[in-house]
């Protein structure tokens, strides 16, 4: 297999891959990704300008929506160029809603009128649909009892009851290390994503299945899907069809590169995205080869965030004016729009950037991960390392005073950030060396004390037992369904505490809601319910079929 990548371009590799439909993704440098006629031809670069740096690209619309379009109105202002504009606008006299003087006994939610259908797999639509749940939508997630989709319940529906580290965590960590008879209620890529959800089963790919999917959608505000590229139309589950049925229907699309353009059939997982938007020659330390640096998957909940935001954007457009649309945000793009500075920086001076570990991209000095006390041996997370961040002179002023004025610390070079970053590797063996024989925790309160950006470096495993993280309740008690148990998992972020977010439904169990959505909202006979019952299609376990 080496030989055949040592006789290829990546281009030629990739343009391989996606003609087979193979899970793949270059690693693109920040001018490759600038330069690549997929995202030229989707008009993805935007000009912009200010009035000292003239014009340059930059990422543009993280999403299309054709009824109420994202645009690009003017440059980034001047400081305090519009305080006259806002002052005089603050002083006109304003009408504020008349106050009942009456607290709502049962407060409603902000997206408490909204009804979602979730046909999202793996991550970004499923967090989509989670930050739209925990803002108070009904959403119906749908399931298919013959088919089991790639990384949403975990990866197969029976799986062994192995040795603890026998699979990586975010596959095979199950309550007690235990699959138990439905381990798809409860395998950790799906808890992690299904609360404030509702579940229903059937198969889309059937003429009943597609009826009740018909019913379901005349009911329905708005659908979110993240399939691969043509899935949805091979199941004739397109646009056009839903809009037959309810005509302000709302749709949001999120596929990985878009409906258009070369790559348009390719497919991905976050890891391949992250490689295409040009975050993975990014990370890592520039002595060591990218292969080194850990998978990541952020571009997903980027993705998530922004199709939230979107949904929302297209409730309120129809709210105003009783029109649906269809909407697409291209992962791929919505995610590259993160490292937008990069892509400044090459627009405007031909500079590529590359890797900096640690190091800060705005020029402190100085920044990096340092050593702390280890409790134990490495490969069992005992290292313990502090992040440091200097972002001024007098911060750094401030840890010297930490380090109790140590006489390589009172170089007169060190007192200006230029100093400091000539002589950054330097500055760095002597702070390590300090910080070694420290604990973390306490070292992170000292020099908080002492104004200066400081944090310890966490594993899973302590971020879930840190105090202020506790204090907090990000993490709160929640019952798995079949008397698996109550763990501790995560919750909403939001504090809203005239609308209170919180917890209404733990990580939902497949078919949970076929009741509530069979009889209670389509109002299914006993006769047509049974059919349904009868042809498999009702159950909350998967077929034995699948694997």
């Amino acid at each position: 297999f080496l030989p055949w990548l040592y006789d290829h371009t990546k281009a030629e590799i990739w343009a391989k891959a996606r003609e087979a439909r193979v899970l793949c993704g270059p690693l693109f440098t920040t001018d490759e990704l600038f330069h690549d006629p997929h995202f030229r031809d989707r008009g993805f670069w935007i000009e912009a300008e200010t009035r000292e740096m003239g014009s340059f690209e930059i990422p543009g619309a993280p999403f299309k929506m054709p009824k109420s379009p994202w645009r690009y109105r003017r440059g980034a202002p001047h400081l305090g160029e519009h305080t006259a504009e806002v002052l005089a606008e603050a002083e006109k006299p304003r009408r504020l809603p008349d106050a009942t003087g009456k607290a709502l006994s049962t407060p409603e939610l902000p997206l408490g009128n909204l009804r979602v259908l979730d046909i999202c797999v793996v991550w970004a639509g499923p967090f989509s649909t989670l930050l739209l749940g925990d803002l108070g939508a009904e959403v119906l997630k749908i399931e298919n009892p013959f088919m089991m989709q790639p990384m949403t319940r975990g990866t197969i529906a029976r799986p062994p009851k192995l040795p603890p580290g026998a699979l990586a965590p975010m596959a095979g960590a199950y309550p007690r290390n235990d699959p138990a008879p439905r381990a798809w209620n409860y395998n950790p890529t799906f808890v992690q994503l299904y609360r404030n959800k509702k579940s229903f089963t059937v198969d889309i790919r059937r003429p009943e299945g597609r009826e009740l999917l018909r019913r379901v959608i005349e009911k329905t505000d708005a659908v979110v899907e993240n399939n691969a590229t043509e899935t949805m139309e091979k199941l004739g589950i397109t646009y056009d069809w839903m809009r037959s049925i309810k005509p302000d229907i709302i749709m949001l699309r999120i596929p990985a590169y878009g409906s258009t353009g070369p790559y348009n059939q390719a497919r991905a997982l976050g890891v391949h995205l992250e490689s295409v938007m040009g975050h993975t020659i990014l990370r890592g330390y520039a002595d060591l080869d990218p292969s080194t640096s850990t998978p990541i998957y952020s571009g997903d909940y980027l993705a998530g965030a922004q199709a939230c935001l979107a949904v929302m954007m297209a409730a309120w457009h129809r709210k105003k004016t009783g029109e649906g649309q269809l909407m697409e945000l291209c992962q791929a793009e919505n995610a590259a729009a993160m490292l937008a500075q990069s892509f400044m920086d090459y627009s405007l001076n031909g500079r590529v950037q590359e890797r900096i570990g640690n190091r800060s991209i705005f020029g402190h000095a100085p920044t990096n991960t340092y050593p702390c006390k280890a409790v134990g041996p490495t490969e069992d997370c005992g290292d313990r390392w502090i992040s440091i961040d200097v972002t001024t002179d007098e911060e750094w002023q401030a840890l010297v005073e930490v380090m109790g004025r140590p006489v390589w610390a009172m170089n007169p070079e060190y007192a200006t950030r230029e100093g400091r970053l000539a002589e950054h590797d330097e500055i760095d063996a002597c702070i390590s060396e300090w910080t070694a024989d420290k604990d973390d925790y306490e070292l992170f309160h000292q020099l908080q004390q002492a104004g200066v950006p400081a944090a310890p470096v966490l594993e899973v495993s302590r971020v879930y037992d840190d105090a202020h993280v506790q204090r907090r309740d990000l993490f709160q008690p929640q019952t798995l369904y079949d008397d698996v148990g109550t763990y501790r998992f995560a919750t909403p972020f939001y504090r809203m505490p005239a609308t209170p977010i919180t917890v209404r439904q733990p990580p939902v169990a497949f078919g949970e809601h076929n009741d509530y959505v069979y009889r209670e909202l389509l109002g299914l006979s006993d006769e047509e319910y049974q059919a349904y019952v009868d042809g498999g299609h009702v159950t909350m376990d998967f077929d034995p079929s699948v694997p």
